[in-house]
Order: structure tokens, then C-alpha cells, then sequence
């Protein structure tokens, strides 16, 4: 999951949204420095992280990647899911417009970011006022997206490839989203994550 299901998810259960948000910026037990929610959120984040990596669909859609971009494949669904989140956000949050959502949690998360880690302020300078979230849902905007990791991170650099299979397989991505996405969304609702 990417920064979009990750604020989606949290919401429905009703868990910090900074949490959620910042875990990647965090490293250690983050009870020993952060509030109790904002912990709890970043908790939850991690066990999201690791039950997502481990779901069947998820590990199913791996085998769609070349050798060449197998390794950064993990990297790569993180941010398919969130363009399928955001193509069909009206299918799967009808209540609320994506960019009404994204509004109300930068509002939450904006105060609170003079406490928060360097990196992740600085990721907040652009996340926002770019609309990142709300352009993944433009199949082409997760080539930049790609490009753009691996750019910054060059033992990365298989994730421009990544694009290819991403585009290759489009339907199939498509078909496995839809098999555990709900499901995660059920059990974030049900404090189940």
C-alpha cells in the first residue's frame, strides 16, 4: 500500500492519520517518542504493510513482473494499488469525493507536521499541492511516479522498467485489487488490521 491506501484504510479504522502517514519516516518502537495514537497509527501501518505483502493476490500479482523488475515488484504494486484506489474512488468511498477526503486529511495531518521527521515534511511539500493521490488515479502519472523513485534511489533504478509491466498486465493488477481490497477495507472497519 501507498500513501493513499494507507490514509483510506486508517480512516476506516479510525486510526491516526499522521501515523499512517509518516510510519515509513519512522524507524524503532515508535511508542517511545510519539503520542499514543500516532504510535498506534504507525503500528498499524507496519501490520497493513506486512499482512498486504503477504496476501495471496498480492503475491499472485508479483509473477507478472520480468525478471529485470521482479525484485522492485513489492515497490512497484504499493503504488498500482493506489491508482486503482483512486481511479475507483467513487465505487469504493461513495460518501466522499476523493479530493473532499484528501482536503479533510490534510487538514488533520498539516498542523502537525513541525514535529514530525525532515523527510517527511519535506514529502509533505509536495504530496499535497501536486495532487499526487489524486493524479495516480492517471495510468500514465505512475510512469513520472516511477521515474522519479528510481532517480532518487538508483539501486532502484528497475522501478522505471516497472512501468512496462504494470502497463502489460493492467486488467489482471485490476482483477487482484479488486479480490483483497474490499476485503482489507472490512476488516480495517471491524479494527481488524
Amino acid at each position: 500500500m501507498n500513501f493513499l491506501a494507507h490514509l483510506h484504510l486508517a480512516s476506516l479504522a479510525d486510526s491516526s492519520l499522521l501515523g499512517n502517514l509518516m510510519a515509513d519516516f519512522v524507524r524503532g518502537n515508535p511508542h517511545n517518542e510519539w503520542p499514543l495514537a500516532v504510535a498506534n497509527g504507525i503500528a498499524l501501518h507496519r501490520r497493513i504493510d506486512v499482512m498486504t505483502d503477504s496476501l495471496p493476490e498480492v503475491r499472485a500479482a508479483r509473477q507478472f513482473f520480468r525478471p529485470e523488475t521482479y525484485r522492485v515488484a513489492p515497490i512497484t504494486l504499493d503504488v498500482i494499488w493506489d491508482h486503482f484506489l483512486a481511479r475507483h474512488w467513487q465505487q469504493v468511498q461513495p460518501e466522499i469525493s476523493l479530493p473532499a477526503f484528501l482536503a479533510e486529511a490534510h487538514s488533520v495531518i498539516q498542523p502537525e507536521l513541525p514535529s514530525t521527521p525532515e523527510r517527511f515534511q519535506n514529502l509533505n511539500r509536495y504530496l499535497w499541492s501536486e495532487r499526487w493521490m489524486e493524479k495516480y488515479a492517471e495510468a500514465h502519472y505512475l510512469e513520472n511516479v516511477l521515474h522519479g523513485m528510481a532517480a532518487r534511489r538508483p539501486r532502484l533504478a528497475a522501478l522505471s522498467d516497472s512501468y512496462e509491466d504494470f502497463i502489460a498486465n493492467y486488467h489482471q493488477f485490476a482483477t487482484l485489487f479488486w479480490q483483497f481490497y474490499p476485503r482489507m477495507m472490512q476488516q480495517a472497519a471491524a479494527q481488524q488490521l
